[in-house]
């Protein structure tokens, strides 16, 4: 059977179809739909970890307990689940065992653009690369079976283009899922320095094994040679590949579909009959690296940039002297859209917390997620943003580095998602070292930026089903904040926020705040349709402050009158909290 699926949804078909066991992972753009389509078969035990250090783990444990298992990130999650990775690329799986990392060049929804091939040659571990939806399905499928032949786990890295696009895909039965027999070994399975000294032996040796079968067995068609003109041959792999096979028909291809290890011996034959090579990848020179190294002459990044995505009129703009045939509409009649800078969401429960953060003037570290918009206008008021959780230890490094005068005007601001992932180590180390910090838990009761997923404290699982819920309240008390230093408060009450914030930076000891009311995008954060803020016109002053806050569901008309979007307006009420004059009131 044919269906069309995106690339994401086809790694999910693969491994269903190779009868995987147990998928867990964190929710991460471009990656999160593989485990919210792994959710839709049943017999798949399927969750959202805490992070994906967690996942990873997980599903190690389950490949050894003889069930095939995957695990799934983007790309700077893999930065996270790296202790495991490195280490399981040493002792082995026993049942087929699968790394999903979707990489994100272009920086569409990320704070880096680091290139995850890297981690495939520092863990030894081998990476397939598909270019669309079909060979995401077949290399998924393929990787149990390659896992399981070599001993070895196996990395899938996707792309956001890759990820996102959809493609044709042909499906076929699942195999059943079955368990195989589980051996203790402690020489294998216990990475002691004396064991691991000769696994790494193992490791070498099966990575030379799986060049020299991949040179000798192209049959499983994870690498295409495509010969046509050979005054031009070109190596490349991925979402590249289609790219170059727009921009240029003619040419002599060498698709990898593993780009680590290399085919040697394949790529010196491929090199061999062409009159010129170049390799075209995107971010770093990783290919052309390895391929060098290999003593065959080629181009690479001397021709193309570093930065970004590629496109087919880039590749035809460097390597031919044609150029892609124009559009045939004429744009330049078309109605340009006006500009609009990125803004939080009507009725946003982050935005009143923010603006308090901006009329005090304190130093605010912030993290990943929706929350980092708070950065921009109107709130202006997040200093720092590097990686989930790392608003709680830089608050505790900004109190170490003044000792403890920076606490008086600074605040850490994290989600609830982003906590539990990374945050709640932080703040226990913080209290543990004598921090006088703050910390402001924004707790909208779900996985905001990557599309409303559950996690631990939300009461209910990937599948929706009633799970136990975390107190953030009882879960910070428990490392150590006193109960008096724990408090709660609405966001969208943004002179609260403001007076509860100061009383909390005076505190000579680390304090929460938990800032709490649902995501506005969410059933429990929607107001009652229809039911919107009013205004009176004769109360209103013209003063523009409900303008300021910049909601997207309150328009400035004639004569800066404010007007209320009624298909917007989410009757949160900020609007109502910031005007002095009553002109604005929430509706009953």
């Amino acid at each position: 059977m044919k269906e069309i699926m995106l690339g994401n949804e086809a790694v999910a078909r693969g491994a269903y179809e190779a009868g995987v066991k147990f998928v867990s992972s964190y929710p991460g753009t471009p990656s999160t739909e593989i485990t919210e389509t792994i959710a839709k078969y049943p017999e798949v035990a399927c969750e959202w970890a805490p992070n994906e250090k967690v996942g990873a783990e997980a599903a190690i444990g389950c490949s050894i307990r003889g069930g095939r298992a995957m695990t799934c990130m983007k790309h700077v999650g893999m930065n996270v689940c790296a202790d495991p990775l490195f280490t399981v690329s040493y002792s082995g799986v026993n049942a087929g065992l699968v790394f999903c990392v979707a990489d994100d060049p272009g920086m569409h929804s990320s704070q880096n653009e680091q290139d995850s091939r890297n981690y495939a040659r520092a863990s030894k571990v081998p990476m397939f690369e598909p270019s669309d939806s079909e060979e995401c399905k077949a290399y998924t499928k393929y990787a149990f079976e390659f896992s399981e032949k070599y001993d070895t786990p196996v990395i899938i890295r996707l792309h956001t283009r890759v990820s996102h696009s959809r493609s044709i895909v042909t499906t076929s039965d699942p195999e059943p899922i079955t368990i195989k027999e589980y051996i203790k070994d402690s020489r294998k399975y216990v990475m002691m320095p004396a064991n691991a000294i000769g696994k790494h032996v193992v490791v070498e040796d099966r990575t030379r094994k799986i060049i020299d079968d991949s040179d000798s067995d192209l049959n499983v068609g994870l690498h295409k040679i495509e010969m046509n003109d050979t005054s031009l041959g070109i190596i490349t792999a991925g979402a590249s590949y289609q790219y170059v096979k727009d921009a240029l028909p003619n040419a002599s291809v060498l698709k990898l579909g593993m780009v680590w290890p290399i085919p040697e011996k394949t790529i010196k034959e491929f090199a061999s009959k062409v009159d010129r090579l170049v390799i075209v990848e995107e971010l770093d020179p990783f290919l052309e690296t390895e391929i060098k190294a290999l003593g065959v002459a080629c181009e690479g990044k001397s021709l193309f940039t570093l930065l970004g995505e590629y496109s087919a009129r880039l590749i035809r703009s460097v390597l031919s002297n044609e150029a892609l045939p124009e559009s045939s509409i004429d744009t330049s009649k078309l109605p340009t859209a006006p500009g609009r800078p990125p803004v939080l969401c009507a009725g946003c429960p982050h935005k009143g917390l923010f603006l308090a953060l901006h009329r005090l003037n304190v130093n605010v570290t912030g993290d990943i997620g929706c929350y980092t918009l708070g950065a921009l206008p109107p709130m202006q008021a997040v200093d720092t943003v590097i990686c989930m959780g790392a608003s709680v230890g830089m608050a505790h490094g900004f109190d170490k580095a003044t000792d403890g005068e920076a606490s008086r005007n600074t605040v850490g601001v994290i989600g609830d998602s982003t906590f539990l992932h990374s945050g709640i180590t932080n703040l226990m180390n913080a209290v543990y070292n004598g921090s006088s910090m703050t910390l402001i838990i924004l707790d909208n009761s779900i996985t905001g930026m990557t599309g409303h997923q559950q996690n631990p404290s939300t009461g209910k699982n990937i599948r929706l089903e009633a799970a136990p819920a975390v107190s953030l309240e009882l879960l910070c008390e428990s490392v150590g904040v006193s109960k008096e230093a724990i408090r709660v408060v609405d966001p969208v009450e943004t002179y609260e926020c403001e007076k509860i914030v100061k009383e909390e930076l005076a505190r000579d000891a680390v304090s929460v705040i938990i800032a709490r009311r649902p995501c506005a995008l969410i059933p429990t954060g929607r107001a009652v349709k229809g039911i919107n803020v009013g205004v009176d016109y004769e109360k209103c002053k013209k003063c523009g402050a409900c303008g300021r806050i910049m909601c997207p569901a309150l328009i400035m008309g004639k004569d800066r009158m404010p007007v209320v979007d009624t298909e917007t307006c989410n009757n949160c009420g900020l609007c109502v909290n910031v005007c002095k004059f009553g002109a604005l009131s929430k509706g009953e």
